[in-house]
């Protein structure tokens, strides 16, 4: 298989805060990824250092062979190959629904307006919100929001989507939409790495699942063995503390 990110003994601080610590996993082409652990655990700044919204303090971050952190490569380029939906969907009020996912392409991808719309509606009709491409945000609900949020990232065609946990922001009735698209992204073979404290999608959706806690990686292998044979005591714990 094909390891698409590499990360090898990744440290991150902020000050005397060590928030990750000598961190080491892969991501194959095509594998869906989940991180779960505790808030604090250091799993969305993980998830920062792959993208480079964070610069981490050690260690090596390898996309497809060649390490990212080397100061060679360029962020913004960088990032339009990773597609990143944040919690708190971080769309352009300003702009409706269409040209908040076209503006990266045309910018960052020197698409054609033609272009980038073509590809956005495309994307709008997978996530089920292209009939609300005039729409401004502030007219939207959270899960269509987030929606908007995914398509805008697939628009830009990543080899992989870096999902900070998506749903928390989002009222109950709104999660299982936005897991459902996912759910179908994920069976198209897309490559993802979710941090998500979405237990029932990490344990059905994920090829592998990561727990992390306080800052290292404390066990990681197929949902069958976390959820159901957990080797570790705190990863034990945590599901015991979630699944109740």
């Amino acid at each position: 298989m094909e390891k698409i990110i590499d990360i090898q003994h990744l440290n991150k601080s902020f000050g005397a805060n060590e928030v990750l610590k000598d961190i080491n996993f892969s991501v194959e082409k095509g594998e869906v990824v989940c991180i779960i652990g505790s808030s604090g655990s250091g799993k969305s700044t993980l998830l920062r250092c792959v993208n480079l919204l964070e610069k981490p303090s050690g260690g090596k971050i390898l996309y497809h062979g060649e390490n990212i952190l080397d100061g060679s490569h360029d962020v913004y380029t960088h990032r339009a190959k990773l597609g990143m939906v944040f919690q708190q969907f971080n769309l352009f009020n300003n702009m409706n629904v269409l040209d908040n996912c076209t503006v990266g392409q045309i910018k960052v991808l020197k698409r054609s307006k033609e272009e980038a719309e073509k590809m956005a509606m495309k994307y709008l009709e997978v996530v089920g919100m292209d009939q609300y491409i005039n729409a401004k945000p502030r007219q939207l609900s959270g899960g269509q929001k987030q929606r908007v949020a995914i398509a805008r990232a697939l628009s830009m065609e990543p080899d992989t989507m870096l999902f900070d946990e998506p749903t928390s922001a989002l009222d109950p009735e709104m999660v299982g939409d936005v897991l459902e698209v996912m759910k179908e992204l994920a069976d198209t073979g897309l490559t993802m790495l979710v941090v998500t404290h979405e237990m029932d999608f990490a344990r059905d959706v994920s090829d592998r699942v990561v727990f992390m806690d306080k800052g290292v990686i404390a066990e990681e292998g197929s949902p069958e063995d976390i959820f159901n044979n957990p080797k570790e005591e705190r990863t034990r714990e945590f599901l015991k503390r979630v699944l109740k």
